[in-house]
């Protein structure tokens, strides 16, 4: 009997490697299918004004049907995109470290956010590291293969993807209530950016859907914490099973 898939996809500026401990987990009971965004990774970059919309069409032809599709922060955003659209690719829908209908202040801070990545790429790569990992006992290790991958990007495609993240959730926001398929919600308790209101925010918008909060846990969910995140997962998707 073949094991259920699993499709993973990374937040901006990262890649599939981010998935790395939460994959190691998942391989006894899963087939694990960590892709690269466009503009990602081993992708070409993607051009000025990319939409949410091409990020998910790049990436659906990759998704086998039924699968359980986990998007991390824009990979949160394409995964619901991809739910939207494509409902036929997703068993169960898993959004971590989503952000969602982001209020005026919240979205005035992610602009900010873009404008120093504008105006000096590798101080908002250091940024984010802080933001991600400060307080954190992930391995220095870990955190080192992190800023690689950042500051690998081709840095006009990062700002185009940036840009996708700080603005589809307006956009996503009113369609929604429309994804029908089993939703989970899972963020850090300590998440600065995708907090635990956005997580209730998006369990509320979506039909079917439960939150969860682990706590003390930042950004980084997957790479942090990637032993409670997994119990997480896994318990959701063993429920739907058995629904």
């Amino acid at each position: 009997m073949s094991k259920p898939t699993v499709v993973l996809l990374h937040g901006v500026g990262l890649d599939h490697t981010m998935w790395e401990p939460t994959a190691a987990l998942l391989a006894d009971r899963f087939t694990v299918l960590a892709l690269d965004l466009p503009g990602h990774g081993t992708r070409p970059p993607v051009r000025d004004g990319v939409t949410l919309a091409d990020l998910s069409a790049g990436v659906a032809d990759e998704i086998p049907a039924g699968s359980h599709l986990v998007g991390f922060s824009l990979g949160a955003l394409v995964a619901q995109d991809v739910a939207l659209h494509r409902p036929e690719l997703v068993a169960t829908l898993t959004s971590v470290s989503s952000v969602c209908a982001r209020t005026a202040h919240e979205r005035a801070s992610v602009l900010d956010r873009l404008r120093i990545a504008e105006a000096d790429f590798t101080a908002s790569a250091a940024a984010s590291l802080k933001r991600w990992y400060d307080g954190t006992d992930v391995d220095p290790n870990r955190v080192a293969r992190t800023e690689s991958t950042l500051l690998a990007n081709d840095i006009g495609s990062f700002l185009s993807c940036y840009r996708v993240f700080a603005t589809a959730d307006a956009d996503l926001a009113p369609d929604l209530p429309d994804i029908a398929v089993p939703a989970l919600a899972v963020t850090g308790e300590n998440d600065p950016g995708s907090t635990p209101e956005m997580t209730d925010r998006l369990a509320a918008a979506l039909p079917n859907c439960r939150a969860v909060v682990i706590p003390r846990a930042r950004h980084m969910l997957p790479v942090e914490c990637p032993e409670a995140f997994v119990d997480c997962l896994t318990t959701f998707i063993g429920e739907c099973a058995h629904v």
